[in-house]
């Protein structure tokens, strides 16, 4: 760590924060924007870069994954922000204190737990074992491979068919959507679309059902048009070779099955409070922990029902306006809150979908998005919102090099305002 910052930590607040994706990052970026050098900040995570993983699902058809990785030493060293590696053990909330895995003690004025989601495929018998999951850059890799070999056995006269899965219990299906349409094209681009059947199946009773009903018409269109096979309200209940069997008591053949898995907590906090599924349980507006004073928990780590990258950028300025606020009422006076409001925009190829809208607590975990959005639920489909994509993917890994937060300074609010702009000039003609 710089020595300027070293300077007399031992009296400035302690900061903790768990976790270096999208919320990790953008709460320490945005603590040292707020506070300069007036708090210590540790970053403890256990790996060595921060991945860009809506850039993924380019990987499969020849994206370059060395675009996706940025090594965290640099923009937390220019940050002055210490790096712990290893994974965490436990944690105490009185005394204040977390320890590592390799046993070592750190004591905090605030933690921040963002370590995010995981897959639990072991939750549908058979998944782990039979389908290609999907979540890793190393997994797209292999996706990769498997594509090859799948276009080469339809080259050499054998129909194949590829089935994508969304289980239940999954809170981020998006990507799987679009390596679906993104597979159609690059199968009709390798003249072999005839060859190779396409199905998409989903426990969700309408498509993409996170974000309300806004996307059904639009996606579902699309299938059929494409010539995708689109089975909603599909839960699966088995898995066995080359067969999916669903909870209806149909049963499907596939010769690749691409698919997600369930969700659970990346990491298991024993003693805060959690739901079923290990997911913190947090105050809506600040994500505070509840029962506790000091401990946050943005993001994927939370138990806020949709998992998405801009969703874990809102409450990682939550949390660290909440925090600074805290620790100097002058340098952030008026706290910003979570105020949910899912944005996706889900690549094509050859087009893209663009999707804004309001996300409300229902109660319905699988369903947070009331079906009554109105004229605040926008969609788009346009080749447009591909560069919106893409301006994205290299603004908020340029802000996170140069170790500042994705809302603040000129390229992320730059990227935050062509993203409004867009919305606003496609909306008559796509509004639901």
């Amino acid at each position: 760590m710089n020595a300027h910052f070293q300077e007399d930590a031992m009296d400035m607040p302690r900061v903790v924060i768990v976790g270096a994706g999208f919320a990790g990052l953008e709460t320490a970026f945005t603590l040292r924007r707020h506070l300069g050098d007036g708090v210590d900040l540790t970053l403890v995570t256990d790996r060595p870069d921060f991945v860009f993983k809506p850039g993924m699902v380019y990987v499969p058809f020849g994206g370059a994954e060395d675009d996706l990785r940025l090594p965290l030493e640099t923009p937390a060293d220019r940050r002055g922000i210490a790096v712990r590696h290893g994974g965490i053990a436990w944690v105490e909330t009185d005394p204040k204190r977390i320890a590592l895995a390799d046993g070592d003690l750190l004591d905090y004025d605030y933690l921040v737990l963002a370590t995010g989601a995981a897959m639990r495929p072991e939750a549908v018998p058979g998944l782990a074992e039979h389908a290609h999951l999907i979540g890793t850059i190393e997994q797209m890799r292999e996706l990769a491979r498997e594509l090859k070999r799948l276009r080469d056995a339809a080259v050499d006269g054998s129909p194949q068919h590829v089935l994508f899965l969304v289980p239940p219990g999954n809170l981020c299906p998006g990507p799987l959507y679009e390596l679906a349409f993104m597979l159609e094209q690059w199968l009709r681009r390798s003249r072999v679309r005839d060859r190779i059947c396409v199905t998409f199946a989903t426990h969700e009773a309408t498509y993409l059902q996170a974000f309300g009903i806004g996307l059904d018409r639009p996606v579902g269109g699309e299938f059929a048009e494409r010539g995708i096979v689109g089975c909603r309200s599909a839960a699966v209940t088995s898995v066995e070779p080359n067969l999916v069997r669903f909870a209806d008591g149909t049963a499907r053949v596939f010769d690749l099955l691409v698919a997600t898995a369930p969700h659970g907590a990346g990491v298991d906090y024993e003693g805060l409070p959690c739901d079923r599924r290990g997911f913190l349980l947090t105050e809506p507006q600040t994500r505070r922990v509840r029962r506790t004073e000091a401990v946050y928990a943005p993001g994927d780590a939370g138990d806020f029902p949709v998992k998405l990258g801009f969703l874990s950028l809102l409450q990682a300025d939550a949390v660290a306006d909440d925090i600074a606020h805290r620790i100097d009422p002058d340098a952030v006076k008026a706290p910003s809150r979570f105020d949910p409001v899912g944005l996706y925009v889900m690549e094509r190829f050859d087009d893209a979908v663009f999707t804004q809208v309001p996300l409300t607590l229902t109660g319905e975990p699988a369903h947070p998005a009331p079906d009554d959005a109105g004229a605040d639920h926008l969609v788009g489909v346009s080749p447009i919102w591909r560069l919106g994509k893409k301006a994205l993917g290299i603004a908020l890994p340029q802000q996170f090099r140069a170790g500042r937060p994705f809302h603040g300074g000129l390229p992320g609010g730059a990227a935050a305002l062509g993203l409004k702009g867009m919305s606003k000039a496609l909306a008559d003609a796509v509004k639901e």
